[in-house]
């Protein structure tokens, strides 16, 4: 959890950086808001509530959701997110920096790596998908 708050700030300690030497003030505000913006995008904020690998297998288990691990600061993850929009409530959503049972489970999907969206319906697992193809997984 701290690593996900600790990119979120890093990107705010840079947007106040490049707006200390903005030319102008309006340059200055555009700068710190920009990364702001970036702050938010890769903090756990943009993203649904995450849940404990277990809890996340037992309700896909049950309604058949399609479980998404994924991480703060990865721009895959932010990519699949935001184009879903508010479809992405109806996936669990698993952040492997906070549950070590998450980052377990990728890895076996993976073969040792974490990499990231990794995707898991009943019937499959599919790393970096296509937002198109979750879409069409999701329950309406």
């Amino acid at each position: 959890m701290l690593r996900s708050w600790w990119l979120a700030g890093l990107m705010l300690v840079c947007g106040v950086l490049a707006a200390v030497g903005g030319d102008t003030p309006v340059v200055a505000v555009v700068e710190f808001l920009v990364f702001a913006v970036l702050a938010v995008l890769f903090s756990p904020l943009a993203f649904p509530r995450s849940l404990p690998a277990g809890e996340a297998r037992r309700r896909s288990a049950h309604d058949g959701r399609p479980v998404v691990y994924w991480r703060p600061g990865c721009r895959y993850c932010l990519r699949l997110r935001l184009r879903l929009g508010r479809r992405a409530r109806r996936a669990y959503w698993v952040n492997i920096w906070r549950d070590p049972d998450g980052a377990a489970a990728v890895r076996a999907i993976t073969g040792g790596d974490e990499t990231v969206p990794t995707v898991v319906l009943p019937d499959q697992a599919v790393v970096n998908p296509e937002p198109a193809w979750l879409r069409e997984r999701l329950p309406s």
